[in-house]
């Protein structure tokens, strides 16, 4: 079976190093925060042509980091499409504001930006945008609208490790930019892990603090803080796999531009990718008519698919309260019924490539 993602293939491949990383730390017992933390950071930092780069626990609270670094609390409102993963409105939510949904385009899948202002309200105080899918949102356009209303823009880059919008490196596009490094990310950890990148350094220093228990100076709390420092076990296991990005990503571009040139079935659409993105295929995703037909035709043929993702924020029972219905966000609710993840991972053969765009093109519904 060849699965969806199979992260054995790069275990196996650089073992040696990743297990010198490992012990480097458990040496110096460097385990929560400390120098292989610290030295990734500043590798992350220059990967994404930014000054600063603060590693934190996970990718959600990364999320939240950023909204506290903005001051954005309770009786705020912030911008967030509703087609993308839950934990983008999670960062709004644990800080007391209201995340406002968005539908997303019916092609490119990203935030639509003409149905943003007749959301913004004088409690707006930001707008996030997802790089979903590793396909970066229409920044220029979402960043006209917030400067007109005077309201921050922060880039949700947990699928987008690398890609590129206009030449410039996502993460360092927005004010904050929030990177998750789980298991099966572009980049990613032996566990958990997270980054928040800025070019200021008033927000590194307040989530430099926040992270840390609300200190700067040990044992004194300057703030209300939260444990999310990146341990230093995954800091060093992310230096080895920063290394070799640039490669992977390269893969995933030669095999996501190959699925788009040789997918050829009318049966099966595909995101776009506008000429001014360069993307890196996190996920590979189509939408089908039939999903539940499709998913296991493909298992038939020896290939894994996943779904990604089969409830829309807006739809989501932790969001009742919020008021929304069927119908609010009309194209995230067709892609969370018809979308389906076809395998793409950097290790894959083009043998196998081949043998995902032969049954994708001799599907019939």
């Amino acid at each position: 079976m060849l699965k969806r993602i199979d992260l054995t293939r790069d275990f196996q491949k650089h073992k040696k190093e990743y297990m010198e990383a490992i012990e480097a730390v458990c040496q110096e017992t460097a385990y929560s925060g400390g120098r292989f933390a610290d030295q990734f950071d500043r590798e992350f930092a220059d990967f994404c042509k930014v000054p600063y780069a603060a590693g934190v626990n996970n990718g959600t609270s990364a999320l939240h980091c950023a909204m506290m670094a903005l001051g954005i609390g309770a009786g705020d409102e912030v911008i967030v499409p509703a087609n993308t993963y839950i934990a983008t409105a999670w960062g709004v939510t644990y800080t007391g504001a209201v995340p406002v949904f968005v539908d997303c385009t019916a092609d490119t899948w990203e935030i639509d930006p003409d149905k943003i202002e007749e959301k913004i309200t004088d409690k707006t105080r930001a707008i996030i945008g997802v790089h979903l899918y590793g396909q970066p949102f229409e920044f220029r356009k979402v960043k006209e609208i917030a400067d007109r209303h005077g309201l921050y823009v922060v880039e949700d880059c947990a699928q987008a490790h690398g890609a590129g919008y206009e030449g410039k490196a996502v993460g360092g596009l927005g004010e904050l930019g929030c990177f998750s490094f789980y298991p099966g990310k572009n980049l990613y950890a032996f566990g958990e892990g997270g980054s928040v990148t800025c070019h200021k350094k008033e927000y590194y220093d307040v989530i430099t603090t926040i992270k840390n228990q609300g200190c700067q100076v040990r044992y004194y709390h300057d703030l209300t803080g939260y444990n999310y420092r990146l341990e230093g076990l995954q800091g060093a296991v992310l230096s080895v796999s920063l290394k070799y990005l640039p490669g992977w990503t390269k893969r995933r571009r030669e095999i996501g531009r190959r699925y788009i040139r040789e997918i050829a079935n009318p049966l099966l659409t595909m995101q776009v990718h506008p000429e001014n993105t360069d993307p890196v295929f996190h996920l590979f995703v189509i939408t089908v008519e039939d999903p539940e037909y499709f998913v296991p035709y493909m298992e038939r043929k020896g290939m894994e698919c996943h779904r990604h993702y089969p409830v829309p924020c807006h739809l989501q029972k932790a969001y009742k309260h919020l008021g929304y219905k069927k119908g609010d966000c009309p194209n995230a609710e067709y892609l969370a019924d018809h979308c389906v993840t076809l395998p793409l991972f950097p290790e894959m053969t083009d043998e196998e490539a081949g043998w995902v765009i032969e049954a994708c093109n001799d599907y019939r519904a």
